[in-house]
């Protein structure tokens, strides 16, 4: 072990050696972060699960028609220069993200439904493990 410099060492007896000494319990804490309550919490709900994906795609649903109507709209009015420029360059860009988002919504669907799977599992072994550790 390298040895302290005589500035950097500490009086054992003061209060303050007590703070910067390395804590113990350091690897402990990192072991024991998830709670009791994540393994024994009740069920959630479709909504509660599910809900995060389901505003993310009627978000996106939302922007993705709102680009089609403005490319519609760019197409088939007689407008002045300026504004059909705008009007071609916003409605392909709002018809891009809202496709985007409704994407990003659809493929977060699955990927929750794969964690729930192994939340489960996880939980069935905890209650085996438990089990045979109990007896």
């Amino acid at each position: 072990m390298e040895a302290l410099p005589k500035a950097l060492e500490v009086d054992e007896k003061s209060p303050e050696s007590k703070d910067l000494l390395p804590s113990q319990t350091a690897s402990s804490l990192c072991i024991s972060s998830r709670s009791e309550s994540v393994w024994t919490e009740a069920p959630r709900s479709n909504w509660e699960i599910y809900r995060k994906p389901i505003i993310i795609m009627s978000v996106g649903g939302a922007i993705l028609l709102f680009g089609v109507a403005i490319t519609c709209l760019a197409y088939t009015l007689t407008l002045g220069v300026m504004s059909l420029k705008v009007l071609k360059m916003t409605g392909p860009a709002f018809l891009s993200l809202g496709l985007m988002m409704m994407v990003c919504g659809l493929v977060w669907v699955p990927i929750i439904k794969k964690k729930q799977k192994q939340r489960q599992k996880s939980m069935f072994f905890q209650s085996i493990r438990s089990f045979f550790l109990n007896r």
